[in-house]
């Protein structure tokens, strides 16, 4: 069961009912390549003792793609979609037969959940997803989640299994999310030139002049520190607070020791759609708006109207996700565009009644409606 209150620090972990816990590829490859069983086992003794104390827990785990190169004969990671499709369904069933007989020794059943980010979009995969994912954690099952690597395109080039564990969180209301790699923390400069471990981070303002590297020392995974830091904001901004550690700390995070960056809570839930405008989605064009619309927007939270728009640039569809920018050029919000970039421009700076009278009752509502908008 889930924890009814809890702690506003890392200490949260020691009690916590429902977390997600994501490994990466290099936490888990061996330095001859493949999955390496030490590490596998040594993660999984943690996890199943604490999955064993009643905590729900769900593993994200990338290691499909580098548990497929060695019986493809492949020496590395491979540059062209098709062959890392090819390595992601050749690696995911053996990923998930060390899962199973690793925690199966311990008495717990696992299960094998594929998903995409673009399956948490939509409303009914959505509902499905949640469904599933909460009777089996009743069930006292650990999923292991992964991306459909074998059909996924943005996800297998952009590492987006942090991003994906961050909405998995999202979608099941965990306590907390746990990342794990092979670094040990964020830090403010490179950890080689002496810089300092940074062990929480309150919101954004926190990160200003902090460089984040993007790719782990053992060359397999995709997203390195990045992609981590990311998936911890965006679970940080939808309540949910998360920590970025290295797998050899596992442990000590999931007891609630002084381990690794800690991101504590710097919003409440919203909708899964504007996570994913505010952090993944594929921005098709631009709305440059003038101050009054950018004031309505930030400040008023209301609906960007036509009046306020002074110019468009891209190529899109109503439905598509598009970001708003004021005079300088500075973006403001992103959100879902209700008409084309070919009906918008002749409709700049006129009032909706005023489209209504000229080009039809259709044109007589909002440009962004403001449920379909978030501001950064």
């Amino acid at each position: 069961m889930k924890a009814s209150s809890q702690p506003a620090d890392r200490t949260l972990l020691r009690t916590a009912g429902r977390v997600v816990v994501k490994v990466g590829s290099s936490s888990l490859t061996s330095v001859a390549g493949g999955i390496s069983e030490d590490a596998l086992l040594s993660l999984v003794d943690v996890l199943a003792a604490r999955r064993n104390t009643g905590t729900e827990l769900i593993l994200v785990s990338s290691g499909a793609i580098a548990a497929g190169l060695a019986p493809l004969g492949l020496g590395r990671r491979p540059r062209d979609l098709a062959t890392q499709q090819a390595a992601a369904s050749v690696g995911q069933g053996l990923l998930m037969a060390r899962y199973t007989q690793a925690f199966g020794a311990h008495g717990v059943a696992v299960s094998q959940v594929l998903l995409t980010a673009e399956d948490l979009m939509r409303r009914q995969h959505y509902a499905n997803a949640y469904r599933a994912l909460n009777r089996l954690l009743h069930l006292g099952v650990v999923p292991v989640v992964n991306e459909n690597d074998t059909v996924a395109t943005h996800e297998i080039r952009f590492g987006d299994n942090d991003r994906l564990a961050a909405l998995v969180a999202h979608l099941v209301k965990a306590d907390a999310l746990v990342l794990l790699s092979d670094v040990d923390a964020l830090y403010d400069g490179p950890p080689k030139a002496g810089a300092k471990r940074i062990a929480h981070v309150a919101g954004p303002a926190d990160l200003d002049g902090v460089s984040i590297g993007r790719t782990g020392k053992a060359g397999v995974g995709t997203g390195g520190m990045v992609t981590k830091v990311e998936a911890a904001a965006m679970a940080a901004e939808s309540g949910i607070p998360a920590l970025v550690t290295a797998t050899a700390n596992a442990a000590a995070a999931l007891a609630g020791e002084d381990v690794g960056t800690w991101f504590s809570t710097n919003g409440t839930r919203r909708p899964v759609r504007l996570l994913w405008l505010a952090h993944l989605a594929s921005i098709q064009g631009r709305l440059t708006i003038d101050d009054g619309a950018v004031q309505a927007v930030r400040e008023r939270h209301r609906s960007l109207l036509p009046a306020g728009i002074t110019s468009v640039k891209g190529t899109f569809e109503p439905g598509d996700p598009v970001e708003m920018a004021d005079s300088a050029g500075r973006i403001v919000a992103r959100g879902l565009v209700n008409f084309s970039s070919y009906e918008l421009p002749r409709m700049l700076g006129r009032s909706t009644k005023e489209l209504g009278a000229s080009l039809g009752r259709q044109y007589e509502r909002e440009v962004i409606h403001v449920d379909d908008l978030v501001v950064l």
